[in-house]
């Protein structure tokens, strides 16, 4: 494994620098290739965001994740998973205040985003009960880990067949789908002389750089929050978590910036769904004893952190009601206030870890 932390301070911070310009360039690039590929596949926004968007920028959290368990740093690589999800959702809350002029969930069209953060409230809730109850390895990964992979599995197959359906439809649905599909050919129509070729080859060359400067990136920031005293506090880990979550603010910053409000809340819930699973990959390149539990409180909370903020989300979504406070939805200005609140708590809890 390299050794970013031989490298010195200086390094880093050039490579965190240079990691993080690589992963809003790419970041910028892939959200525009996604939505010519939706356009000339017939691919909805959401499944787009789910597979490319949340696919792609999930793996950085991947790679530090199983880099920090075959170290033997097991709580690390739990930390890393919990942690970022929490704050993935809480970006939306911020885009929706910089940059939308309506409540986020007020415009959002497509209830497969509903099933997205329904499903994962469920993957998010077997993690919860692992880490309370605790988990027994069996055939090396534990048991709540292999029910984890298991949901995750009907998940994606029960998303892949909701594409195109329609079992909810509220009350202005058709109308903000009109808007949103016209807003969408709109941006697509730019590159309309490019064939999917064109697109797929080159969101697969911004996936490759938002996957490498992102691993970078991450490591990077450790490397530094140890060199400056950080990295064994709260703060050291908040900051790690931010340069982690990189990927998924230029996307998500890109997406709604184009209009493509579906694809920006896909990408998030999308990403959370990967990043869920990865806990079973971590617990297969961990040692012998089942990784979830190295968690303890501080891990169960940050696991309900995620839950929590994932459905106000989800009531936003079914209310559907565009009142606004500070140029941010209700229920995104709730999201930021619970997810504050809970790094608060988080502060208090962290020494309790299982680790």
């Amino acid at each position: 494994m390299f050794d970013f932390a031989a490298m010195g301070l200086p390094i880093n911070l050039a490579l965190f620098a240079a990691g993080a310009a690589a992963v809003w360039f790419a970041g910028v690039r892939i959200t525009r290739y996604a939505n010519v590929i939706s356009d000339k596949t017939g691919m909805g926004q959401a499944l787009v965001g789910l597979l490319l968007l949340g696919g792609v920028t999930s793996l950085p959290e991947l790679a530090v994740a199983v880099t920090s368990s075959v170290s033997g740093d097991d709580s690390l690589a739990v930390n890393s998973i919990l942690g970022g999800i929490a704050m993935q959702v809480a970006i939306l809350a911020v885009a929706d205040a910089l940059i939308g002029r309506r409540a986020l969930t007020s415009i959002i069209p497509d209830s497969v985003v509903i099933l997205q953060g329904g499903l994962k409230i469920l993957l998010l809730s077997i993690v919860a009960a692992a880490i309370v109850v605790g988990d027994v390895p069996i055939l090396f990964v534990g048991l709540w880990m292999w029910l984890l992979a298991i949901g995750t599995g009907i998940s994606m197959w029960v998303l892949s067949r909701a594409q195109g359906d329609k079992p909810w439809v509220p009350g202005d649905s058709e109308i903000s789908k009109e808007k949103e599909e016209k807003q969408a050919k709109k941006e697509a129509g730019k590159d309309k002389d490019k064939s999917l070729n064109w697109a797929v080859t080159r969101a697969a060359i911004a996936g490759v750089v938002i996957v490498v400067a992102g691993y970078v990136l991450s490591r990077s920031a450790d490397a530094i929050a140890e060199a400056t005293g950080l990295g064994q506090s709260f703060v050291g880990a908040v900051f790690v978590a931010i340069a982690t979550s990189l990927p998924e603010v230029s996307t998500v910053f890109s997406a709604m910036r184009a209009g493509l409000y579906t694809m920006a809340m896909s990408d998030i819930f999308g990403t959370n769904l990967f990043d869920t699973s990865f806990l079973f990959v971590i617990d297969i390149t961990g040692g012998s004893d089942a990784v979830i539990n190295s968690a303890g409180r501080f891990e169960a909370f940050a696991a309900l952190i995620a839950i929590s903020v994932t459905a106000i989300f989800l009531v936003g979504l079914a209310e559907r009601r565009n009142r606004t406070v500070f140029r941010m939805g209700y229920d995104s200005l709730a999201v930021m206030a619970t997810y504050l609140a809970g790094l608060i708590i988080l502060y208090f809890l962290r020494d309790t870890g299982g680790g």
